[in-house]
C-alpha cells in the first residue's frame, strides 16, 4: 500500500531567503521532501509523522519580515513524480559538471551526471549539492575509498566514481533515497558504488579516505565522532547542509577530534566546509 502524505503548499513573499529558512525548519520538524516553485515551496510529511501542531515550532511563520500563506491536503505517494519532473532544474558547476534529468539537453561538459528525479531530491538542496561538487572537483579521488553519507539521489557518490574513486559506499536512512541511488548509479554506469539503507550505525568497522556528509546540522553534530573515527589518516571530511551562522558550533565539534579546517565555500548563506585529518 502506498504511503499517505500531508502536502503543505507555502506561498512566500519575498521568496528569498525565506524559502531556504522555511525548508530548513520544516526539515527539522520532520518534513522529508520539498519542491520549490516560483511562489514558494511545497513540503511533504508522512501522515503517520504528522500532527495538528506540526507547524507551531516553525519560527519563520511568525516573522514580520515575510508574508507566508499556506494550505494543506492529503496526497498519495504515487501522485508526486510528475510534480518532481516539472520542478527539477538542471545544475551546472564551474562549467565542468552537469547534473540533469534524462529529459534535459546535454550541455556537453566534462562530467555529465544523469539523475531521474524522485522524492529523494528537492531543489532546496541545490546549493549544498553545488558546493560539494565544487569541493570534489578540487580533490584527487583516484583510487580513494569514499563515503557519501546522506546520499539522496547518489549524485555525489556518482561524481566521486567519475573522478576515479573506488570503492564507494552511499548511505541514506530514507527508503526512497536508497532505491533512487541504486537506480541512478546504474543509470550512470557506475560499478564501484554500494548503496545501503540506514544511518551512522552502519559505519562501525569501516574506514574511508574521503567522507562526504551533506545532511543537516543536528545529524552532523550527533554523528561527528563516528565520521572522524572512520576517517583514515590524511583523510578529507566534507560537511554541508547548514548555514554560515552554524559554522562556530560545527567547528567546535570538529575540533574535538583534531581535524584541521581547510576550506569554506559559501552560496546564498549555505556553506560547505572541508577538514583534513
Amino acid at each position: 500500500m502506498d504511503a499517505i502524505y500531508i502536502e503543505y503548499t507555502f506561498e512566500v513573499s519575498p521568496k528569498e531567503p525565506a524559502t531556504e529558512i522555511l525548508i530548513a525548519e520544516l526539515g527539522f520538524a520532520g518534513f522529508e521532501s520539498f519542491v520549490e516553485n516560483e511562489n514558494g515551496v511545497t513540503a511533504y510529511i508522512q501522515k503517520q509523522d504528522w500532527n495538528d501542531a506540526i507547524l507551531e515550532g516553525i519560527g519563520i511563520l511568525d516573522s514580520e519580515d515575510f508574508d507566508i500563506k499556506y494550505d494543506q491536503k492529503e496526497v498519495a505517494q504515487t501522485n508526486w513524480n510528475a510534480e518532481w519532473e516539472k520542478n527539477f532544474n538542471p545544475i551546472q558547476v564551474d562549467d565542468m559538471v552537469s547534473i540533469r534529468a534524462p529529459f534535459h539537453e546535454d550541455p556537453n561538459l566534462k562530467y555529465d551526471i544523469i539523475i531521474e528525479p524522485k522524492m529523494s531530491f528537492g531543489t532546496g538542496h541545490h546549493e549544498t549539492t553545488h558546493m560539494m561538487v565544487q569541493h570534489l572537483l578540487d580533490l584527487d579521488l583516484d583510487g580513494k575509498k569514499v563515503l557519501d553519507m546522506g546520499c539522496g539521489t547518489g549524485i555525489l557518490a556518482i561524481f566521486a566514481e567519475m573522478k576515479g574513486a573506488q570503492p564507494i559506499d552511499a548511505i541514506d536512512i530514507d527508503s526512497w533515497c536508497y532505491e533512487n541511488s541504486l537506480e541512478n548509479a546504474e543509470r550512470n554506469n557506475c560499478h564501484h558504488i554500494s548503496v545501503y539503507e540506514g544511518d551512522a550505525a552502519l559505519l562501525k568497522g569501516r574506514n574511508y579516505d574521503v567522507i562526504i556528509a551533506n545532511i543537516n546540522r543536528n545529524i552532523l553534530l550527533a554523528d561527528m565522532a563516528t565520521y572522524t573515527e572512520c576517517l583514515n589518516e590524511n583523510g578529507v571530511l566534507l560537511l554541508s547542509g547548514f548555514y554560515e551562522e552554524d559554522i562556530p558550533v560545527i567547528n567546535e565539534e570538529v575540533s574535538k577530534y583534531n581535524l584541521t579546517f581547510n576550506k569554506k565555500i559559501e552560496r546564498n548563506n549555505w556553506v560547505a566546509l572541508r577538514y583534513l585529518k
